[in-house]
């Protein structure tokens, strides 16, 4: 009997582009979205929308494109995306998800190629909030389809942080049931996403003057099995020390109890800003969760 042969497919896959651990002398965030990124781009958009006019999303993207940062630049090629994939907004997200890599493995040591979606997700926040774009049908549960896939590979830190504006119920319910995701990337959103002041991102006002609507979410995440996600944890709780320092000292009271080796961690670490400053009360539980 004759042995079949395994054929190997030789379509082509979507791909990152090259990046360094970390920046660089002589280099910036910015080159990260540069000429090889749209490249990149290109060839991902194209296996699965052959109507593509690589030429014509190529000017486009480089069009103003030098003088623009990092944060800039993703939103810059966000709205070339909007004007070069099909108009109404859920069939430009099922392009977009089409044209993913796979997702990470692992939490640590990914470098900053992942920083290649961020006009992914930008063009989430950008246009995945208006029913407009989306043939006046509600675009929500495609912007958390979205979302979910894109926290996998980057962050969706940033894009998330519009619907919890527009739409808090609804979000905040979404990123609860996400904190029993098996991806720790998606639970580490349900806590980063929320942060009331977090680095880069457009503050949550409400949250700043009111951060007790996310705490279902940090109480879910407390005994992560994952640093990376416990380590989001502590820092949430660290910006609510900002604003209400005795909401997170009630908290991290709370938490003490039966605490592990690794909640004791979360504790002093969200502590540890007010402790540096010499507040008693910060002091003090660090001090009991050595």
């Amino acid at each position: 009997m004759a042995r079949s042969r395994q054929v190997r497919s030789t379509r082509p896959l979507p791909k990152l582009p090259s990046a360094p651990r970390s920046i660089q002398q002589g280099s910036t965030l910015r080159d990260l979205l540069d000429r090889d990124a749209i490249e990149c781009l290109i060839h991902n958009l194209a296996l699965v929308h052959p109507t593509l006019d690589p030429d014509a999303f190529r000017t486009d993207a480089h069009r103003g494109l030098a003088p623009l940062g990092i944060m800039e630049r993703g939103r810059h090629l966000a709205g070339v995306l909007r004007r070069h994939l099909p108009s109404r907004y859920d069939r430009a997200v099922s392009v977009l998800l089409g044209s993913l890599t796979p997702p990470l493995t692992g939490t640590e040591d990914h470098g900053l190629a992942p920083f290649f979606y961020l006009p992914h997700v930008f063009f989430v926040s950008e246009f995945g909030l208006d029913p407009a774009h989306n043939g006046g049908r509600d675009p929500f549960e495609d912007s958390m389809r979205a979302q979910h896939e894109l926290t996998r590979r980057f962050s969706a830190e940033f894009s998330i942080r519009p619907f919890l504006i527009r739409w808090p119920e609804r979000t905040l319910a979404r990123l609860m049931e996400w904190t029993q995701d098996p991806d720790p990337h998606v639970r580490r959103l349900c806590s980063e996403g929320t942060r009331p002041r977090l680095p880069w991102a457009m503050r949550l006002s409400g949250f700043v003057k009111d951060p007790r609507p996310a705490l279902p979410i940090l109480e879910a995440l407390k005994d992560d099995p994952e640093l990376y996600v416990r380590r989001s944890v502590a820092n949430h709780v660290g910006d609510i020390a900002k604003d209400h320092p005795q909401l997170a000292f009630e908290i991290c009271g709370r938490w003490l109890t039966r605490a592990s080796e690794d909640r004791r961690w979360v504790i002093r670490h969200a502590v540890r800003h007010p402790a540096r400053k010499g507040v008693k009360e910060a002091l003090r539980l660090r001090a009991q969760a050595k």
